[in-house]
């Protein structure tokens, strides 16, 4: 009996100096490489929200855990906090492969090169390495008359495994609230959530979309706006098409063509006219009459637009829908853009109409508000990004007694660009979150994606190539993300995480 305890007794010493080395190692390593540690917690679908106080907090828990190892007459306590905490990370792996939206990457440290299943493997035998002490070290304790022990002992060792996996469990649930509805502005970057398959040298930088309609994307051209770029979705048939259209004597300033469906419609707000023809021929064959000046517009059907002016409140942006079918063609809609400086430059911002969900989108350039109503105008939801600008930073000049507005500082830009298919809005952001590398920014445009439908933050990722080319449009299909980068059309396969969240707004589970 005294051999066997002898044995137990150099195995708890083991198992105790195995937990001090690791605890050590994982602790130092998190606090030498501390932001990199902070920032990998910020990319994490558990602990995005609450990865300021987290990446703090466990490299304390590590080292105090090795001091209460290192005591003999706290050993208990240390096993108890070693079981705990080992259990912690346990679920949080097991959580990440099976109930996670994506899986992230490594931790790093001493775990760096293991795959996650084998990371957990590594912590389920350290999880079980602490129940043989407790077990053996309490039978040592039973022996010693100087010494206490809590009982029974398996109690207390199931209701340290269970409080843990809970603390885990809540953790989870409470981050994904906090990330997808409350973003405390912590970007959730997914790797592979696309993929560049295509380029396409385009030889200049003033091409815009147009539209996509089975299979070909249109491009049209600001400089030559008559004429229209197809691409078909192999990638290789590049086409030009010249739009048949007589009335070219009427003064345009800033023609742009829109292909929705089989339509496309040529358009002009300071004409103002919008003209519509198939693009089975390319001919105009009519005019949508009686449609005010515009700065924006967006077709709703083959009839109807959405459309942006400066006619409301002392000049202020107002949004309208044309209808050409009604005998009052034009209704305005005064209450959607909320003016908060001037009513020009501080509602200024992107028209979009998302055909699938039957939603007008409109998205602030200088603050962090998404605008959804229906095809009547009706105000269905106002979204936010996951910024925290709700007030637009810019300054106003006002000339020529009041007469003339200018902006009289560089205005600080929210949202840039924008695209929108189904449920999913993509968005261009200018505003970085925490723990992000300032370096990427300067290489890469961030993407950020919502659900419309759920009103959610679902992801971000980087296109890179920024630094060389401003990123000018985007368009997106079902199955990929068009971007023009200065005069490089760059065509993306949207990967499963991305097309699943299109189709049922439910995050898929993907491995890295």
């Amino acid at each position: 009996m005294k051999q066997l305890n002898k044995i137990k007794r150099v195995a708890v010493e083991l198992i105790c100096l195995l937990y001090v080395l690791l605890f050590i190692y994982a602790a130092v390593s998190k606090l030498l490489d501390f932001e990199n540690f902070q920032v990998q917690l910020g990319q994490s679908p558990l602990l995005s929200a609450f990865a300021w106080w987290v990446s703090g907090l466990v490299p304390i828990m590590e080292l105090g855990i090795v001091v209460v190892l290192a005591i003999p007459k706290w050993r208990i306590l240390g096993l108890f906090a070693s079981l705990s905490l080992m259990t912690l990370f346990t679920s949080y792996i097991f959580i990440v492969l099976n109930f996670s939206a994506f899986v992230p990457c490594s931790c790093g440290g001493i775990l760096e090169k293991m795959s996650w299943n084998t990371h957990l493997v590594f912590n389920v035998a350290f999880v079980g390495l602490a129940v043989v002490a407790l077990v053996w070290q309490n039978q040592i304790s039973i022996e010693n008359t100087r010494f206490k022990i809590i009982q029974p002992l398996v109690k207390s060792i199931s209701i340290a495994i269970v409080s843990s996996v809970g603390i885990m469990t809540i953790l989870f649930l409470s981050s994904e609230d906090l990330m997808q509805r409350k973003n405390p502005f912590v970007r959730r970057y997914i790797r592979r959530s696309i993929e560049l398959v295509h380029s396409v040298d385009l030889k200049f930088n003033s091409y815009y979309f147009s539209g996509y309609n089975q299979g070909t994307m249109y491009l049209g051209n600001y400089t030559d706006p008559l004429r229209i770029l197809s691409i078909d979705s192999s990638f290789k048939a590049v086409k030009g098409i010249e739009i048949d259209f007589k009335n070219r004597n009427l003064p345009f300033r800033s023609v742009k063509v829109l292909v929705r469906g089989n339509y496309f419609f040529l358009i002009d707000g300071s004409v103002p006219r919008i003209f519509k023809g198939s693009i089975e021929d390319w001919k105009i064959t009519e005019e949508l009459k009686g449609v005010p000046n515009f700065t924006l517009a967006e077709p709703i059907d083959s009839t109807s637009i959405v459309f942006r002016n400066n006619t409301g409140l002392g000049a202020a942006h107002i949004l309208g829908i044309f209808n050409s079918n009604q005998s009052s063609k034009v209704e305005y809609l005064p209450t959607l853009l909320q003016k908060q400086i001037d009513g020009i430059f501080d509602t200024d911002g992107m028209l979009l109409f998302n055909a699938e969900l039957g939603r007008i989108v409109y998205v602030y350039f200088y603050r962090n508000e998404i605008i959804l109503a229906d095809k009547n105008g009706t105000l269905q939801q106002r979204q936010h990004t996951i910024d925290t600008i709700s007030n637009a930073k810019i300054k106003v000049a006002y000339l020529k007694e009041g007469s003339q507005r200018k902006m009289s500082a560089p205005p600080a830009i929210v949202n840039a660009n924008t695209a929108t298919k189904s449920n999913l809005l993509f968005v261009e952001s200018k505003v970085p979150g925490l723990y992000e590398d300032d370096a990427m920014w300067k290489q890469a445009a961030i993407i950020d994606v919502y659900n419309l439908k759920k009103n959610t933050y679902v992801l971000s990722f980087p296109i890179f190539g920024v630094k060389e080319n401003k990123l000018q449009s985007l368009f997106v299909t079902k199955t990929h993300l068009y971007v023009i980068l200065g005069t490089n059309l760059k065509i993306y396969e949207l990967k499963d995480i991305l097309r699943k969240e299109m189709i049922n707004g439910m995050c898929s589970h993907s491995h890295l």
